[in-house]
């Protein structure tokens, strides 16, 4: 069977965490990101999804924020992350496409 081809997406996020609806929101919000994806800021994530993936994904994740507070934004990337990343300083990303030794 071929493998679906993935999609590089970069989400972000802002929740706002006032109250503790809020602080609930946050945690949720970012469970369903480490779920699909790598964190490379507090807010932000890089993915490789496959369509369905990105469909589960968000419909996972819009109904937990609150579209009056919150702000979620999905950038999808016009290429690999390889070709279209400028990456200055460290950089903790793990290619788990590639072979992986642990």
């Amino acid at each position: 069977m071929p493998v679906p081809p993935r999609i590089e997406i970069l989400i972000c996020y802002d929740v706002r965490t006032a109250d503790i609806l809020g602080e609930r929101r946050l945690r949720r919000v970012a469970k369903a990101c480490e779920r699909f994806g790598q964190r490379v800021q507090k807010s932000v994530f890089e993915c490789a999804v496959t369509p369905s993936d990105l469909e589960r994904f968000l419909m996972r994740v819009v109904k937990e924020i609150d579209p009056s507070e919150d702000s979620l934004r999905v950038y999808t990337l016009p290429g690999s992350r390889e070709r279209i990343v400028r990456v200055f300083g460290l950089d903790r990303r793990i290619d788990f496409q590639g072979p992986l030794i642990v």
